[in-house]
């Protein structure tokens, strides 16, 4: 008896000189070794949070050897902390501490930290809303319309959407924007444009994520398709060098178009792709700026997880 306290004494002590220190794998390591939980247990205990993680990825981030990076992975980590009986943040920011430290500094866009932050704000706004990750629609096409103004700022954006539903029930749909650094989510504005109409709308400051709640004329039922579009007025930020849109399943058609309203055309442009927002950015491609509309597009056929997007360059 005296033994297994010891035992148990020690790995408390370990963990809560991981949790303070890191780095996250020995953190999380710890943590199951702490709780005694074999992983298929863990992985048990994650597909009743709606989380779907491999054995063996489970096992590969306790040794080092990957870390979770894309969306549904951040969502693990944040339910591993409860099913750990963890504090709140603790694995998430060992986790983003590592990013930093390992992914050089990028001048443009949001920072690794600035985009788990985002997730978990995300996370928060959904539940403040009832609504589930799982949405129960799956998306079969989306296009996006960005529009970038005189003073170089991100104006709003207006979206296409094509959805099927697979479950029973589905009459709602959350649209999500994030800001560029330095917005103000309280000016912006929500347009339910067809087939819809602006539910509650919640947004967070700091990270400028703003999420609105757009109500269906009808209840789907499972199979059904549905056509609807909605846009956002932005316009509260400085001069915007690129727009990104990540995805966390695969599937779907694809289309971002950017549209430059003023006077100055960026003098470059190219598309990209990320694995994660902490993976270097790869399948960079230049497009051919339209002089007379002012504009680029992409299209991807089938959208595969991860995150895709245009980025440009002011003269």
């Amino acid at each position: 008896m005296r033994h297994g306290t010891q035992h148990a004494d020690l790995a408390t002590a370990e963990l809560e000189t991981a949790l303070r220190g890191g780095p996250f794998h020995i953190a999380l390591r710890a943590a199951i070794a702490a709780r005694g939980l074999p992983l298929q247990r863990v992985q048990h205990h994650l597909s009743r949070y709606g989380v779907k993680v491999g054995v063996t990825s489970l096992s590969y981030w306790q040794q080092g050897a990957r870390r979770p990076q894309r969306p549904e992975s951040l969502r693990a980590v944040r339910a591993l902390e409860e099913i750990l009986q963890l504090p709140d943040e603790s694995l998430i920011r060992l986790l983003a501490k590592a990013e930093e430290q390992s992914v050089p500094d990028r001048s443009s866009g949001h920072s690794y930290r600035a985009l788990v932050e985002a997730s978990g704000v995300l996370e928060r706004l959904l539940d403040e809303l009832d609504s589930p990750l799982e949405s129960g629609l799956h998306t079969l096409g989306h296009h996006e319309c960005v529009r970038i103004g005189a003073q170089r700022e991100l104006v709003g954006r207006e979206s296409h959407h094509i959805v099927r539903a697979h479950k029973e029930g589905v009459d709602r749909y959350m649209a999500i924007h994030h800001g560029d650094p330095g917005c103000a989510p309280e000016r912006m504005a929500v347009h339910a444009l067809e087939n819809c109409r602006t539910g509650r709308v919640r947004w967070h400051q700091e990270t400028g994520v703003l999420v609105a709640e757009l109500l269906f004329d009808t209840r789907l039922r499972a199979g059904d398709t549905y056509l609807f579009r909605y846009g956002f007025d932005d316009g509260t930020a400085g001069a915007s060098s690129e727009y990104v849109r990540g995805f966390s399943f695969a599937g779907g058609q694809y289309a971002l178009q950017v549209r430059f309203t003023g006077e100055t055309l960026p003098v470059r442009c190219h598309r990209f792709t990320q694995h994660s927002a902490a993976a270097p950015r790869s399948g960079r491609q230049e497009l051919t700026l339209s002089g007379h509309h002012g504009s680029v597009h992409l299209v991807e056929p089938r959208v595969r997880s991860g995150i895709l997007g245009i980025e440009w360059a002011w003269g």
